[in-house]
């Protein structure tokens, strides 16, 4: 018997510049690639595949950027980062968790934002950055 595409279940993305294999684990408890770099309480996955290329295209660091197949291995919400008054609803399907993301495979086959659009993200974050309104809160 086959499962309705509706019923299965979600398949989830991380944006990054790290370097992993599956089997690795994406843990909550290093420094973010984000912001002011602290401790980070949660790792975020997106079920959408253009969420997590601007992970990976933001991320910190000169790595060229990645993006994994992964899988919750614990409860997940709402990222509250982009789905407050920002984007009501989650139309980006972002989400954070506090438990680990577990590796299972790699996109290697993505197109990237244009040098144009990631320079205007950039500058977005910027001026948000000036503003004392940090990217991600946790």
């Amino acid at each position: 018997m086959s499962i309705p595409i509706d019923q299965k279940a979600p398949q989830f993305f991380h944006g990054t510049k790290a370097q992993l294999n599956p089997g690795d684990l994406i843990a909550p408890g290093f420094n973010s690639n984000y912001g002011k770099q602290k401790q980070a309480k949660y790792v975020y996955l997106n079920a959408t595949l253009d969420a997590a290329i601007w992970g990976a295209e933001l991320a910190l660091g000169d790595a060229p950027g990645r993006i994994y197949i992964v899988e919750p291995t614990g409860p997940y919400e709402d990222d509250p980062n982009l789905t407050d008054k920002k984007f009501p609803g989650n139309p980006s399907k972002s989400y954070r968790t506090g438990a680990p993301l577990l590796v299972v495979g790699e996109v290697t086959d993505w197109q990237g934002h244009s040098p144009d659009r990631l320079q205007e993200m950039r500058d977005n974050l910027d001026r948000l950055k000036q503003r004392g309104i940090e990217a991600i809160e946790d």
